[in-house]
């Protein structure tokens, strides 16, 4: 598959474009506001590539799919913009502002006849399976999930706190724990939550949350003003696990650590990958004209709870998704 990137983000240079050059994929066009960046770019990152002035340009090239880290507030006009291409698009999460975007991108896309993935690269490591295998098979009755995903950022001229580019810890980081508490418990019946702009910079910077079910609960912290830590703990009737840089661990092993039965153990899950794991999951999604992993129904979930945490905070009262 030849892909065509709309950017110069850093996610794009750091992770996801070594990331299709060591799959069976290749980068074959990049685009920026300024065609002199992308070439820049595309000449820093050693790349056989057409560089293009305007992200609408990118769309004349010689590609299959585009691959969109555009600020949050831009993926759903720029993912429909290459679906009128005819192009499939794997979108950097959160795939849209909210659920109600998310899912007029979803139809658009199909209408068009082409596949959209939220590129949630979390999904596609092995320890996010191993650790719900293990919440399912070996502890029994979860009672609690408890997550958390922070680090600092002082920045103020940053997008991810730009409101008008869909900033926001909880779009930023938050999306990630409030995912790993899902993929445990499932849906949640009600939330709430408060936050902080610690910045004046009409977003949220900190967030804390609950998550509450019938027989359970799960909390979750995120935010830009803490230093970093991705953290992960599951309590259940018959014991616990517990495992840290669970989200974005990059390709460094993973320990974690369970009791069950009063029997404690340890995993190392060896590194990998997981952003060349995610392209080939959609490659081959695009090629079967299957369903992609990360699917419509749970890219909706995802953002029905973080569009409920947001009414939340804005009514001080628990909301149910």
């Amino acid at each position: 598959m030849r892909f065509g990137i709309l950017g110069t983000a850093d996610i794009a240079r750091g992770s996801m474009v070594p990331a299709i050059g060591n799959s069976e994929h290749t980068v074959a066009a990049i685009a920026s506001r300024d065609r002199t960046k992308a070439q820049s770019f595309v000449d820093d990152m050693d790349l056989d590539a057409e560089a293009y002035g305007g992200y609408e340009s990118l769309f004349e090239a010689e590609i299959d799919a585009v691959y969109n880290p555009l600020p949050n507030g831009l993926h759903a006009e720029w993912t429909k913009r290459a679906a009128n291409a005819g192009l499939h698009v794997l979108c950097e999460k959160p795939l849209t502002v909210d659920a109600d975007e998310a899912n007029a991108v979803f139809e658009h896309c199909d209408d068009a006849g082409v596949t959209v993935m939220e590129a949630f690269m979390y999904q596609f490591h092995p320890v996010t399976e191993r650790i719900r295998e293990i919440a399912a098979e070996e502890l029994s009755t979860v009672r609690n999930v408890r997550s958390q995903f922070t680090f600092s950022l002082d920045d103020p001229d940053d997008i991810r706190v730009n409101p008008d580019l869909g900033g926001g810890s909880l779009m930023d980081v938050g999306c990630y724990p409030v995912s790993g508490v899902r993929g445990i418990l499932g849906e949640p019946e009600r939330v709430s939550a408060h936050a902080l702009d610690t910045m004046d910079s009409d977003v949220d910077t900190e967030m804390a949350a609950r998550l509450e079910y019938e027989d359970a609960s799960g909390q979750v912290w995120f935010g830009f003003d803490t230093p970093h830590r991705q953290h992960l703990r599951i309590d259940a009737e018959n014991g616990y696990l517990e495992a840290e840089n669970v989200y974005n661990p990059g390709t460094d092993d993973v320990e974690l650590t369970y009791h069950a039965d009063g029997e404690t153990k340890s995993e190392v899950i060896d590194g990998v990958d997981s952003y060349r794991l995610e392209v080939e999951a959609f490659a081959e999604a695009v090629e079967a004209g299957t369903e992609p992993p990360v699917s419509c129904s749970e890219t909706l979930a995802n953002m029905r709870a973080i569009d409920a945490l947001y009414a939340s905070v804005e009514r001080n009262e628990a909301v149910s998704p």
